[in-house]
């Protein structure tokens, strides 16, 4: 066989291989319509932008939170728009609060064949800074709660032949952020748990897609626990969550995961610039670590020992006198009043 014949027969080969491949694994698009799904911090942000695209799919909405109040503000909010809405009070660092729901959702709606483990906690300041307390705080919410929502529900999807699981993890969870390492910690490992997942529940019949998403622009900064030197580490926080060009609206990065869900999709990562981070940390990781070491170096002075922890709103209400202050208390309450008075129809 001559060189070029040889080299038409192996591109034929490779060609029908990763035909193959793709039919494989490929899925067939998912019918959400009269689906229940479970929803945790669901009662705002971008836990509620899905609630309102889910239902609009046909869904059966179930909300978790553990305000009682939001809870009833986003029944009242999604209600007009969805065929069902169930609201649940849940502790979600709580084991036995976790059973429970899971129990009282699939008896009292019939059903559960969808979760969206969305709930999440940002902890803002140094390493030094931060106490051991903190990084358990994040993974109590941003993975074991997961983990253990995920092990509630199987048993309910297995015995129908199928279900699907969301999990919100972050950027943060792909590439390690200054100043966000509780957050980054835990976000990586629900990362690794929701890949390892997406393997090992495929030929059940299962899907799991996980969100990877960049900067959002729910007003999240002033519900952040800060520490730290706070108002430095609140005004950087809050100017790039609600950077135009950074970040993105809740509502459009909802179309886009409910638009993965159904495609069949294993993975996505919102914004441009949390690809194009995603995608440099993958092919060059000593690069970027160095990036991020001059990023770091770019951040607040690191004090030498632990700080009291501030939330936001305690944290903007101290600082209005000072031009960042104000320019940084504008940012973040047009980012609130944005969501708040979306009108979900555009969702």
């Amino acid at each position: 066989m001559t060189p070029f014949w040889r080299k038409v027969v192996f591109a034929g080969a490779g060609a029908a291989a990763t035909a193959a491949i793709a039919k494989h694994l490929r899925r067939p698009s998912l019918n959400l319509a009269g689906k229940v799904v479970l929803i945790t911090g669901g009662s705002r942000g971008f836990g509620l932008a899905l609630a309102s695209r889910l239902g609009r799919m046909g869904c059966r909405i179930a909300l978790c939170a553990r305000d009682n109040g939001e809870l009833l503000r986003a029944t009242a909010r999604l209600q007009p728009h969805c065929s069902e809405v169930r609201t649940y009070q849940c502790d979600l660092t709580n084991p036995a609060e976790i059973s429970a729901l899971i129990g009282h959702v699939a008896a009292g709606m019939g059903s559960l064949d969808g979760l969206v483990n969305n709930a999440g906690l940002v902890q803002v300041g140094p390493a030094q800074a931060m106490t051991l307390d903190d990084y358990s705080e994040a993974l109590d919410l941003m993975f074991w709660a997961p983990l253990r929502c995920i092990t509630e529900a199987l048993p309910h999807f297995r015995k129908q032949g199928a279900g699907f699981i969301v999990n919100v993890t972050s950027i943060g969870g792909k590439v390690s952020v200054p100043h966000l390492l509780p957050y980054s910690c835990a976000k990586f490992a629900l990362t690794g748990l929701s890949e390892g997942l997406t393997a090992e529940l495929a030929g059940e019949n299962i899907r799991v897609l996980t969100v990877a998403p960049g900067l959002m622009r729910t007003g999240s900064p002033i519900r952040a626990e800060v520490r730290g030197n706070h108002r430095a580490e609140y005004n950087w926080f809050a100017l790039s969550d609600n950077m135009p060009g950074l970040s993105i609206q809740p509502d459009r990065a909802a179309r886009q995961v409910v638009e993965a869900l159904v495609n069949g999709r294993r993975e996505i990562i919102l914004t441009v610039p949390a690809n194009i981070l995603s995608r440099m940390h993958g092919a060059a990781p000593d690069l970027m670590i160095r990036a991020m070491e001059v990023a770091a170096a770019a951040l607040p002075d690191s004090p030498d020992a632990p700080t009291p922890k501030l939330n936001g709103a305690e944290v903007q209400a101290g600082q209005r006198s000072t031009v960042v202050g104000r320019v940084t208390e504008m940012v973040a309450k047009r980012a609130v009043e944005r969501y708040q008075n979306l009108a979900l129809s555009e969702l």
